[in-house]
């Protein structure tokens, strides 16, 4: 673009060109990208005024660097080698007070601005002569300006950093690299030329070449879980210090857990399971809740090692579970948690028969049996003194009781307060320790217990015996 003026040299022919100029003041970190349109023959006392009336600092206050120079008011942007657009300059900005301005001359400078912009856009209105204005006489209307041309309108989208004006299909700053409005909207009339198809296509290329590159990582990432799934422990791939004994781990020197991948020496980590009172064993890191998994705990123990911890598992389980019933066979570490109907365990590892009601294996004998033969044999047995004085502190605890027609040791596992005898069959109430029914069956309230017999409870505990 291009435009002709006149100076006492005659006309020369001055380009029209896009200025990228550097701001920047005494608090600034780092200067701030502007783009000015200017012309080359534009003096630097011009530029100022420019600067002055978009941006409000005024000319006192700026000082210009044009090719590692100081410019001043007379010279001219071409003299300073301005040619063409992508040209640089660099704008620094004084303070008021480190250029003497006060706050009068800053009012002054403003208000000769306003009187300037009245008088530019005085040019184009037709005055009267005078004395030609009053009367019923209209004024002519004004004679418009020949050969003005309409300015073309804007393509494309100002960037709100640089104010560069981008092609519509760009989606950032071709200048400053800023983000294109999120509002705005490609023209449908737009048609991108040569150079523009091609930056698309380069584009989309591009897009391409890193979806095929993520896809690839992808597959990468999955046969690599694959082969280390296989593993039992999972082997540190960098560098890395055991936070428990702070050594340096090299590649394949450590272990990295598969919940919360901390890594650890596998030293340490053997020693934290070993030295485990729980039965599932938890990261080192205090921080953390994850717990190690069985394969993992497997392959830091050896076999015997790995054998004493699952016993030491079996016995916090079976301590801590409230219905558990150890098997009465010596030596032997079957245990199992019972169920309130169940008054039987059969021990899968030594095959032998064991009465949770007695506590105890009587093999071909029912449980009044087995009791009246622990009577006799309490006697000069020691084994069988221990067990009547076993079944008698649970007596004495409420944790059993006599069925009140057999007379046989009886407990409640769980539950609600109905029992039933497992030799007579007699229905009893476990609060009042008596027959719920008398001797004509069902509905006779004569044996004892007399639950909800004038809608009353047979005890003020009684939790549902009938």
């Amino acid at each position: 673009m291009h435009k002709n003026f006149h100076s006492s040299d005659g006309v020369y022919c001055v380009l029209l060109c896009r200025l990228l100029v550097g701001v920047e003041d005494a608090q600034s970190v780092d200067y701030i990208p502007v783009t000015l349109v200017v012309s080359c023959g534009m003096t630097i006392a011009e530029l100022k005024d420019k600067i002055s009336q978009d941006y409000g600092f005024h000319p006192e206050l700026q000082r210009w660097v044009i090719g590692k120079r100081l410019a001043h008011d007379q010279d001219t942007l071409y003299s300073h080698g301005v040619r063409r657009s992508g040209d640089q300059a660099f704008l620094f900005i004084l303070s008021a007070h480190a250029a003497s301005l006060t706050r009068h001359q800053q009012n002054q400078h403003e208000e000769q601005q306003r009187f300037a912009r009245i008088v530019d856009s005085m040019h184009s209105i037709q005055l009267n002569p005078r004395g030609l204005g009053g009367g019923d006489k209209m004024a002519p209307p004004p004679v418009p300006p020949k050969n003005i041309t309409p300015p073309k309108p804007q393509v494309g989208w100002a960037c709100s950093q640089c104010t560069y004006v981008n092609k519509p299909t760009r989606p950032g700053c071709e200048m400053c690299g800023g983000e294109r409005p999120q509002n705005y909207e490609v023209p449908d009339i737009y048609q991108p030329d040569q150079e523009e198809i091609l930056r698309i296509q380069q584009e989309e290329q591009a897009l391409l070449q890193y979806e095929e590159a993520q896809q690839l990582e992808r597959e990468a990432n999955y046969l690599h879980l694959l082969a280390t799934d296989e593993h039992n422990l999972i082997s540190n791939a960098e560098d890395a210090d055991c936070p428990i004994c702070y050594s340096p781990l090299q590649p394949g020197e450590g272990a990295v857990l598969r919940e919360c991948l901390h890594t650890f020496c596998r030293e340490c980590l053997t020693g934290t399971v070993i030295n485990s009172q729980d039965a599932e064993v938890s990261c080192p890191d205090t921080d953390c809740e994850s717990k190690l998994l069985d394969r993992e705990i497997k392959e830091l123990l050896s076999e015997e090692e790995h054998q004493r911890f699952l016993e030491l598992r079996l016995n916090i389980a079976e301590s801590r579970s409230e219905h558990s019933f150890h098997c009465q066979t010596p030596n032997c570490r079957g245990w199992c948690i019972y169920e309130d109907e169940v008054n039987e365990f059969l021990c899968n590892l030594c095959n032998e028969t064991n009465c949770i009601l007695c506590r105890a294996i009587h093999k071909d004998m029912n449980c009044k049996d087995y009791q009246d033969d622990l009577r006799i044999r309490a006697e000069n047995d020691k084994a069988a003194q221990q067990t009547k004085q076993m079944l008698e502190s649970m007596l004495q605890k409420g944790e059993a009781m006599k069925c009140p027609r057999c007379e046989i040791i009886v407990q409640k596992k769980d539950g609600c307060d109905w029992i039933c005898c497992v030799m007579c069959k007699t229905e009893i109430c476990w609060v009042t320790k008596q027959a719920r029914w008398g001797p004509n069956g069902t509905g006779d309230t004569s044996g004892g217990c007399r639950c909800r017999v004038n809608n009353q409870s047979c005890h003020p505990n009684c939790q549902n015996c009938h």
